[in-house]
């Protein structure tokens, strides 16, 4: 048994598999169709630039590093889980036959294009264009529309998490989500990474990046609060533009509260905790085992230097 802390080691679910970053070194470990666990581990690269470091600016470069790391680790993660070995169907031969062997990098970046405008779509421009056809019955109080305009894109968030958390598909990648962040639980308490420490360890942690996601949702809120509702179009276009001091600011407040332990952290993370039922489920243990594979080659030899 050791002392308990805080680590800033960090992960993510994927399919068949978890991801984790440490301060050192990072690996991904994934459950292969014949049964046995794939690990492959990198050296992280520490950020050095200025803005991967400065407070507020930081946030913002982090996030995209973080989605496109994680994107291309899930993409690496399908491939060693088996799913590139099923039957292509005549779409996918199509594709094949005319975009040559970089159909997989083409359809991969294609696909998180739409990805990036499904999301604006569905939390920027809807939620503004709905308040917008009802401006007539709102009370002119910009605030009011905000708040308004918020509900409805945090309740969009809400369902959007619920539909896709019934899909058997992205079940088994929530329940990879627990499992990450049960190991993560137990590795901060001190205790050895068994399946059976981790089995009764919490699946909610407050560094969440469905914590994060609310978070930042919360923050727009009150800065888009001072954007002009004279022109939709406009509006919008000042949204996407705010969007980089959003995230800077969402950004330092996950930190914060993933350092602390206090009233005040304990507040800010509720919400993201409660939203987590809806992106954790209780994993396997063989999940579990999969988890504690990723976790243990970003474990530093030297006690301390991983603690946030």
């Amino acid at each position: 048994m050791k002392e308990s802390f805080k680590t800033s080691i960090g992960g993510q679910a994927l399919i068949e598999g978890v991801m984790m970053r440490g301060p050192g070194r990072s690996a991904m470990a994934v459950r292969k169709p014949g049964g046995e666990i794939d690990i492959e581990s990198w050296e992280t690269k520490s950020p050095k630039a200025w803005y991967r470091k400065t407070p507020f600016v930081r946030g913002i470069f982090n996030m995209v590093d973080s989605l496109i790391f994680g994107y291309k680790c899930l993409m690496k993660s399908a491939e060693k889980a088996g799913f590139d070995d099923e039957q292509p169907s005549k779409f996918e031969v199509w594709l094949a036959d005319k975009m040559g062997k970089h159909v997989s990098t083409i359809v991969s970046g294609f696909a998180l294009v739409v990805g990036i405008v499904l999301a604006v779509g569905l939390f920027m421009v809807l939620p503004t264009f709905i308040v917008g056809l009802f401006a007539g019955f709102l009370p002119p109080a910009p605030v009011v529309r905000s708040l308004i305009e918020g509900v409805i894109k945090i309740g969009v968030f809400i369902l959007y998490l619920a539909l896709v958390s019934r899909m058997k598909d992205i079940r088994r990648v929530f329940e990879y989500h627990g499992a990450e962040h049960k190991t993560i639980a137990c590795y901060e308490a001190g205790r050895a990474l068994t399946v059976d420490n981790i089995r009764p360890m919490s699946r909610f942690h407050p560094r969440c990046g469905t914590s994060f996601m609310l978070i930042v949702l919360v923050v727009s809120i009150i800065l888009f609060s001072v954007v002009t509702w004279n022109h939709i179009v406009i509006r919008v276009v000042l949204k996407i533009a705010l969007l980089p001091a959003v995230v800077g600011i969402a950004y330092e407040i996950i930190k914060f509260a993933g350092r602390h332990d206090n009233a005040l952290t304990r507040t800010i993370s509720a919400p993201g905790m409660w939203l987590q039922r809806l992106t954790t489920f209780e994993p396997h243990d063989d999940q579990i085992e999969v988890a504690v594979a990723s976790m243990q080659p970003c474990i530093p030899g030297e006690k301390g230097t991983d603690e946030w």
